[in-house]
């Protein structure tokens, strides 16, 4: 349970940021019209759709960093920008999420060829000790083995943020509820709490306390003292995860930059 309100807190944490409000299907007319930055923004945005349509499709979790498939289908999702037609009618995520799917029967067939045309067998090999092996089944295992680290490693991270969070009286179940409903209000005010995390003194009120440092913020930030309490357990769990132990959870957040001037606009 504490994993579903963590991913559902950090998925509100996540937006696809071309164009703010601006429909997909707005935003490719304009890709077309020769944006090119645009288009980069666009793909790198939509990433997170792309591994998801492309997770279902496979039945199994893809990572973008590792998996052949997420290239193909992102490949894809390029060329579904270049072939949508606006007068079609058909909303654009429909229309990817078809190309994707056709671009990866493409490249699923071609490996079964190869996989026919070469024996599995053919890739064995002995060891120093004359031992059989095959180095597939060792890079899967290895694979595998990552893979169920990282799980067990983001779900460590979850436990231990929600142990912090107790003593901030800041339940899981909280967080989904005090997130800001809007995308441009949930990036400023993450801003916010990466400030905090990266200011020593401000993280020892915080910790010290337990209680947000209102009078410090309203100093360097733009908001009012009245949206500061209002998103304050929000603000709480952006900091800890900055300034704690949580790299996978800090991934998640990474939209989020303090300003430059250390000064925040609402």
């Amino acid at each position: 349970m504490i994993l579903v309100l963590m991913k559902r807190f950090l998925g509100k944490s996540q937006s696809h940021a071309s164009g703010g409000s601006q429909p997909p299907e707005e935003l490719v007319r304009m890709i077309q019209a020769g944006d090119t930055r645009l288009r980069n923004q666009f793909i790198t945005d939509y990433q997170p759709y792309v591994a998801k349509v492309t997770s279902r499709f496979c039945k199994r979790y893809i990572d973008p960093s590792r998996d052949d498939e997420f290239a193909v289908a992102l490949s894809a999702f390029n060329e579904a920008i270049s072939q949508y037609s606006y007068e079609s009618g058909r909303p654009f995520l429909s229309f990817s999420e078809m190309v994707i799917r056709r671009r990866l029967i493409d490249y699923i067939r071609k490996e079964q060829r190869f996989l026919q045309q070469v024996p599995y067998s053919s890739f064995d090999m002995e060891d120093e000790e004359e031992n059989l092996m095959n180095p597939v089944d060792i890079h899967q295992a290895i694979r595998e083995y990552e893979l169920q680290k990282d799980m067990e490693d983001r779900k460590s991270e979850i436990m231990e943020l929600n142990h912090v969070l107790m003593d901030f009286g800041v339940t899981f179940s909280d967080l989904v509820e005090a997130s800001p409903k809007h995308a441009d209000s949930r990036e400023s005010l993450a801003r916010v709490g990466m400030m905090l995390a990266q200011d020593s003194g401000l993280m020892r009120l915080l910790l010290g306390k337990r209680m947000l440092p209102i009078k410090e913020l309203l100093e360097r930030t733009g908001f009012s003292r009245k949206t500061l309490e209002r998103n304050r357990k929000y603000i709480i769990a952006v900091a800890i995860i900055y300034n704690g132990p949580f790299p996978y959870l800090r991934d998640y957040l990474r939209f989020a930059r303090p300003e430059e001037d250390g000064r925040m606009e609402p």
